[in-house]
């Protein structure tokens, strides 16, 4: 499961949208009912840095999908994630607000003093009246369920070149002419 082999067919690739990952496997996933196809992994997240997710979490291109139980702490050996400060709400097709999509960063090291790097994650969590099931599992008698304890992640490393970048890097000896304002001053041997 978590070793990112998914059976799906030739040319199907698993590009969830952000509804699709809570209305289609969160949502499943709390209310126990069976998820086709069941592809995502539970994983417990913070144990592990985020370069540690190939092979424990579905992997699809440069993504890491996987479910966790939510926890206060998101410290792993080292370093932590810590919240970009930047929450979306998760609307379906009906604008109707179904969940929120939490930003974290990982740095390295140990908090407050951390070094930030390229590592994104995005964690998802229901709202509580974004699922039916609640109302359905008091009618028939079942305590209801605490949506708050799962989570979907999607892990990623950022990548931060410009728009206009190609994609090619610079040497150091090329970065250095280019921050040179007047060609001018360079001195070429003869």
């Amino acid at each position: 499961m978590g070793d990112g082999n998914v059976n799906l067919p030739p040319g199907f690739r698993f590009y969830p949208t952000d509804e699709e990952l809570v209305v289609h496997f969160l949502q499943r996933k709390v209310a126990l009912l069976p998820c086709h196809p069941d592809v995502i992994p539970d994983l417990d997240l913070y144990p592990y840095d985020p370069w540690e997710l190939e092979g424990k979490a579905l992997a699809e291109g440069n993504q890491w999908y996987f479910y966790s139980r939510r926890t206060e702490s998101r410290t792993t050996s080292n370093g932590y994630w810590k919240s970009m400060g930047v929450d979306d709400p998760v609307l379906n097709s009906s604008n109707k607000k179904i969940g929120m999509k939490m930003h974290w960063m990982f740095y390295m090291g140990g908090p407050p003093t951390g070094v930030k790097t390229n590592w994104i994650m995005h964690e998802y969590h229901l709202s509580d009246s974004g699922s039916s099931s609640s109302r359905s599992s008091r009618r028939s008698g079942h305590t209801k369920i605490d949506f708050s304890k799962w989570v979907v992640c999607r892990v990623y490393e950022q990548n931060f070149c410009d728009e206009n970048d190609d994609g090619t890097e610079l040497s150091c000896l090329d970065e250095v002419f280019l921050s040179l304002d007047d060609l001018d001053e360079i001195s070429l041997p003869n």
